[in-house]
């Protein structure tokens, strides 16, 4: 997946060969920081103003203030589009911190937060999206706040790694057999013709895909409900899948080498990934199944 070559660094754009960041970025030294992955279908973006949105909210939360509004940045993002020529698939990565300054664990006064932004190809993953993948189970041991998209990832990159050296797409997390997400997704369970998931509390980071989710099982009448289940109601599933903005809905066909159902993507998983499509206005490169 090839880097684009303009980047949006503070409020200009650059060539990214052209960008050097100090030694003492809070980003690099703390993990001081939030951060955003969105979508882009076909040259245009999908779910912007959630993400942005969510943005913000994550840098309130640990007392970051954004030297631009939210329509300043969302106008620079669509500029990065514009001058990467992207009229593909691909996501932007986008990121703020507090700043640079010497180093110290209290924040520095008079320092405006660091903002860049890159964009990479992206073609979705056709084969998955049609065939389902396979998962491990990890115990959750991040922290408390989790529905802050922080740079502090290190225990998501740790159970993501130990997924893939299984042979695995990822890691659903789970307190004390309560599951809560996966390492860089959502997930949901099916049962008798409803979804489950975690609440929308501290413990999970609360998915743009994952409103969607919300919105499509609202419009096809499948009930949606907030309760978490556990790694035993997991045997039992009808159907598994996980939302993330660079996995979609992907469907989960076995974990921890156990097949769920049958070992193949079910209908209702079916359905919210059509609904998906036609929401992202997808019409080439589509999931046949």
């Amino acid at each position: 997946m090839s880097v684009f070559p303009i980047i949006l660094s503070q409020t200009k754009f650059t060539h990214r060969d052209g960008v050097k960041y100090p030694i003492e970025e809070r980003a690099l030294q703390f993990g001081d920081g939030v951060y955003e992955v969105i979508r882009i279908y076909n040259g245009q973006y999908y779910l912007l103003k959630e993400h942005v949105d969510r943005l913000f909210r994550s840098a309130e939360a640990i007392k970051i203030q954004l030297s631009s509004s939210k329509e300043e940045i969302t106008d620079q993002l669509l500029e990065l589009l514009k001058r990467n020529n992207i009229d593909g698939d691909a996501k932007v990565y986008l990121q703020v911190s507090r700043g640079s300054a010497p180093r110290d664990h209290i924040f520095p006064q008079d320092v405006s937060p660091n903002i860049y932004a890159y964009a990479q190809e992206l073609p979705r993953n056709l084969s998955k999206l049609e065939n389902g993948v396979h998962v491990i189970t990890q115990r959750d041991v991040r922290w408390e706040n989790c529905y802050i998209k922080s740079l502090n990832l290190l225990p998501n990159v740790l159970a993501k790694q130990e997924a893939s050296e299984k042979g695995c797409f990822e890691a659903i997390l789970h307190k004390d057999g309560l599951v809560t997400e996966c390492s860089s997704s959502n997930v949901y369970l099916v049962k008798d013709g409803k979804i489950y998931t975690h609440p929308a509390t501290r413990n999970i980071l609360h998915g743009c895909v994952r409103l969607r989710v919300e919105q499509f099982a609202e419009d096809l009448n499948i009930p949606f409900i907030e309760e978490a289940f556990t790694l035993d109601d997991i045997a039992e599933a009808d159907e598994l899948f996980l939302s993330s903005s660079t996995s979609e809905i992907m469907p989960i066909i076995n974990v921890n080498g156990k097949q769920v159902s049958n070992g193949k993507p079910q209908i209702i998983t079916r359905k919210l990934q059509d609904a998906y499509e036609k929401d992202a206005n997808i019409t080439e490169n589509k999931i046949t199944v």
